[in-house]
Formats: C-alpha cells, sequence, structure tokens
C-alpha cells in the first residue's frame, strides 16, 4: 500500500468533477428553460434553431407589412367609394336637367351642384393618402410637404427578395383622372355652358355618357384595389401559420423538456452525493497504512 498517491481519491475527485459539470449544465437549462444556452451545447442545433428564429422573426414583420397594406388598401376603398357615390349623384342631377320639366333655373342650379360635387372628388383624391403616400392622384400634396404620390406601391411579404406584392399601377382618381374636365369647367358658373351651349337636356345627356364611363374607370380601379386586399388578407392569414410552425419547430430544438431535465438533475444530484462520498471513504482508507506503523 502507498499513501503519496492517492488513486483512489483521485479517480473519485475526477469523477466527482465530471458530475459537478453535468449538474451545473442542467441547472443552467432549468434556470434558462433553453436546451441550448451556448453552442457547445449543440452547435449544429444551434445553428438551425437561429435560423429558424431569423426566419419567424420575418414573416413576423411581414405579417406586420400585410395588415398595414390591409389598411391602405381600405382606406383607398372608402375614398374611392365615396368618390363613386359622388358620381352616382352627378349621374342623378344630370338625368334631372335632362328632362323637359325642369326649368332654366333649375339647370343652372344643378350645375353649380354639380361643379361642386367635382370639386369635392378632386378634394377627396388630393387627401386621400397612408402614411404621407397619396393614393389616387400622382403628384398630390408634394409641393413643400416632402410626400410621394402612388405610382406602383409594392409590398413586402417575405423573407426573399422576391416575395412582393404590387397593386394597381396609374390611379388619377380627380376629374382630370376621370376625364370629367369639360363638364367641371362648364358648370363653373351657374348659368353653365356645355359645348358652347347652356345646360339644355340634349348637353345634359350627352354628360351622362361621360359620367357612366367615369363610374367604370372608378369601379375597375376599385376592383384592383379590392382583389389585392383579397390577396394580402390571404397571404397573412398563410404566413400567421408558417410563423407558428416555425416558432414550434424552434422550439423543440431550443427549449428544454422540463420533466427530462428535472429527471437528469435528481440523476446527477444523487450522483455528485455518492461521489462525495466516494472521496470521504478513499481518504480514510489511506488512514489503514497507519495501522502498519503502530
Amino acid at each position: 500500500m502507498v499513501i503519496n498517491t492517492n488513486v483512489a481519491a483521485l479517480t473519485a475527485i475526477e469523477n466527482e468533477t465530471q458530475t459537478s459539470k453535468k449538474l451545473t449544465s442542467s441547472l443552467e437549462k432549468l434556470s434558462t428553460g433553453l436546451e441550448i444556452n451556448k453552442a457547445s451545447d449543440d452547435a449544429s442545433g444551434l445553428a438551425i434553431a437561429d435560423k429558424l428564429r431569423t426566419q419567424a422573426s420575418g414573416i413576423k414583420q411581414s405579417i406586420a407589412n400585410g395588415n398595414s397594406a390591409v389598411a391602405l388598401m381600405q382606406i383607398a376603398d372608402k375614398a374611392m367609394g365615396e368618390q363613386s357615390n359622388i358620381l352616382d349623384t352627378v349621374k342623378q342631377k344630370l338625368i334631372q336637367a335632362a328632362t323637359a320639366t325642369t326649368s332654366e333655373a333649375g339647370r343652372s342650379a344643378i350645375a353649380k351642384d354639380v361643379h361642386k360635387l367635382l370639386d369635392q372628388i378632386n378634394n377627396i383624391a388630393s387627401q386621400t393618402n397612408y402614411n404621407g403616400m397619396y393614393l389616387l392622384q400622382k403628384g398630390a400634396g408634394t409641393t413643400g410637404t416632402g410626400a410621394t404620390s402612388a405610382d406602383t406601391l409594392t409590398f413586402q411579404m417575405g423573407n426573399l427578395a422576391s416575395d412582393t406584392m404590387s397593386t394597381v399601377t396609374g390611379v388619377q382618381a380627380n376629374v382630370a383622372g376621370l376625364k370629367l374636365s369639360t363638364l367641371s369647367s362648364s358648370t363653373k358658373s351657374g348659368n353653365a355652358t356645355l359645348g358652347g351651349a347652356g345646360l339644355s337636356a340634349t348637353n345634359a345627356r350627352a354628360e351622362m355618357a361621360v359620367v357612366d364611363n367615369a363610374l367604370t374607370q372608378m369601379n375597375a380601379w376599385r376592383a384592383d384595389f379590392g382583389s389585392t386586399q383579397n390577396q394580402l388578407e390571404s397571404a397573412v392569414r398563410n404566413m400567421s401559420s408558417q410563423e407558428t410552425n416555425l416558432k414550434a419547430a424552434e422550439s423543440v430544438i431550443r427549449d428544454v423538456d422540463y420533466a427530462s431535465e428535472s429527471a437528469t438533475f435528481s440523476q446527477e444530484n444523487i450522483i455528485a452525493k455518492a461521489g462525495t462520498y466516494a472521496i470521504s471513504q478513499a481518504n480514510a482508507t489511506q488512514q489503514n497504512v497507519l495501522r502498519l506503523l503502530q
């Protein structure tokens, strides 16, 4: 027997050190709720989990982009809906002016109403915007305001540069864009002239066709905005599902299983206590050598 080197104690200490490391690692996992707290825990798992997290974060922002785009579509649609109602009223007043029972004074009053209504169409087009982006009239509000106008609105709806959606382009929902300039200028005064004549029944009938064409154009723009809104809402629903699945996949890799890890901690804790006892016994064994010297 030797006393200079206590091999049994050294072996017990080595095992105790390894057990202590495992116990510390288990405690770290239980305290953070994460299976992977550093790259050395699972290098490949960390790389996969981080990639999934980045992808989920991008999808989350894309969902926010989509919801903002839907709000933009709704603003444009509501504004054009009001313009469409105005055009309906203009058409109604032209029909009223076209009948023989309406007097010249009545037609003059109708002309004033029509002009005011067309002015309101311009007002709506020049005021409708989302976050400084004018939606119904290119160039609206740009002078001295720093605002921009809608031409092509492209929405980023995914992690890839190619994951985009675009709206209808070239919307000009004002009097000029709807080809109502002649009607507007000729009804500026109460005693309006259309084509050089007064607001006669004949001229009123001619302008009815122009208003019909404006309504057709307005409905086409609204349909484009509406279909884009449906597309955006579908994309948001799909991305919401993707985000949930990506987070679930990341959780499988990164998050700790408390039931399993608690069992591991209990096991290592018992082994650690047993190791401490083994060290004490290894040291006690060396004391038996002293009996040989008595």
